[in-house]
């Protein structure tokens, strides 16, 4: 866990929420590549008829950009994800901490409305 360092444990929610970011990352690159491949091969293969050596260039160039197309779009749902899921963690942390410090007459760390509607904060 050498990147949680100051950041704590995990909680079995966080644990769930990046299993099943990490499950739609794949899930989502496998049918981007595979629509990579079938608009570069299949497609020109289905509609034309082209040599031998034509469709072998074909599969080497479409597997070539589906493998690229796939591991960009694993890279970036998880760095959406980590950006999204650090900012969440840094906002929670603030919400927290002991709040004395005061800027435009608005206590840092506390909420200016309360959590629920149609009820009153408890410093009211």
């Amino acid at each position: 866990m050498s990147g949680t360092t100051g950041q704590g444990r995990r909680s079995q929610a966080e644990r769930d929420a990046i299993t099943v970011e990490i499950g739609y990352a794949l899930v989502s690159a496998t049918v981007v590549a595979v629509a990579v491949i079938g608009v570069v091969v299949a497609g020109p293969v289905i509609a034309f008829s082209l040599s031998e050596g034509t469709e072998r260039v074909l599969l080497v160039v479409g597997g070539t950009l589906a493998a690229v197309a796939f591991f960009v779009r694993l890279a970036t749902v998880l760095w959406r994800f980590s950006t999204r899921e650090q900012t969440h963690r840094g906002q929670t942390r603030r919400g927290q901490g002991i709040s004395g410090r005061t800027r435009g007459g608005q206590t840092l760390g506390v909420p200016s409305q309360p959590s629920q509607p149609g009820r009153t904060s408890p410093d009211s």
